[in-house]
């Protein structure tokens, strides 16, 4: 993976741990190059881990008018079922997300899962769990990798309802299982104060 400038470079993996939230508020603003967050998205999708090494994950990078057509897309899927004088609010959210620069689309391939399925037939069960963990792992590490280089992100999930729509307008292959939609831009405003829960409820650390 390339290296990176100044302040990004000097971050550890706990820093950027810590620094990774939801930020809503994001602008269209150009932060790094486009080939840039390709090999940020590469390089996470190569090395994120996967049960039984199944490289199940599938992800498409929407940038610009790409982009601003998917909240366009989810907007007309959504007025369709929300009540017009209840609207408003899901309309100020679509307007947030447009307002980004892109966003990455996470998919898990079901061929992969379903063979995987076929092969070790007293683990078939558990493999779609183990898609999704792996998929959540990668949803994380390019959250964080796109955090680190100055971007903001959030995780959000409007499929099942806008998939066959998305398939068909980017041709995504049949198989592909949108799971969740990343969008993603220049932070405009910070996100708020977070409140964590005692570690000693959450943790058991036995020795």
């Amino acid at each position: 993976m390339g290296t990176t400038q100044g302040a990004t470079a000097t971050k550890n993996f706990y820093e950027a741990v810590e620094a990774r939230r939801s930020i809503y508020v994001i602008s269209n603003e150009q932060v790094v190059s486009d080939e840039r967050i390709q090999e940020v998205v590469n390089h996470a999708v190569k090395h994120t881990p996967s049960s039984f090494n199944s490289q199940s994950a599938r992800v498409v990078v929407l940038i610009g008018d790409k982009h601003k057509k998917l909240w366009s897309i989810t907007t007309e899927t959504l007025k369709a079922i929300v009540p017009a004088d209840q609207f408003g609010s899901t309309q100020d959210k679509m307007n947030m997300f447009g307002a980004g620069y892109g966003t990455v689309l996470f998919f898990e391939d079901q061929e992969v899962v379903e063979g995987l399925q076929k092969q070790f037939p007293s683990y078939a069960d558990n493999f779609p769990v183990w898609s999704n963990q792996s998929n959540g792992m990668l949803q994380y590490v390019i959250w964080t990798s796109l955090e680190l280089e100055g971007f903001g992100a959030t995780l959000q999930h409007y499929n099942p309802l806008i998939d066959d729509k998305v398939k068909a307008e980017w041709n995504i292959p049949s198989s592909w299982k949108l799971l969740a939609q990343m969008p993603f831009g220049k932070p405009v405003a910070p996100a708020g104060d977070k409140e964590f829960k005692p570690l000693e409820e959450r943790v058991k650390f036995i020795k």
